[in-house]
């Protein structure tokens, strides 16, 4: 038995397709590297199904951004006394 590596499970290999929130949201996508625009294809286009680090950093400043233009959509109310 070697210690020091484990053997395979034959589900090792991450299948992955491109997020289609950050592909809508940031408009600097094309300019990610391919391994931070991938998501584990069996999730849904969320932060936490991207591949790296930086994907999922980049996918929620997405997410704010996209709420804050939402916030800022809404009328603003007088105030009453």
């Amino acid at each position: 038995m070697d210690l020091f590596h484990r053997k395979l499970q034959g589900n090792d290999i991450r299948t992955g397709r491109d997020c289609q929130f950050c592909r809508q949201s940031d408009p600097d996508f094309a300019k990610r590297k391919p391994i931070d625009r991938m998501v584990a294809s069996r999730f849904d286009d969320t932060a936490s199904a991207h591949f790296t680090e930086d994907g999922y950093v980049k996918h929620r400043l997405a997410e704010l951004i996209k709420k804050r233009a939402t916030l800022s959509l809404r009328p603003v109310l007088a105030k009453s006394a």
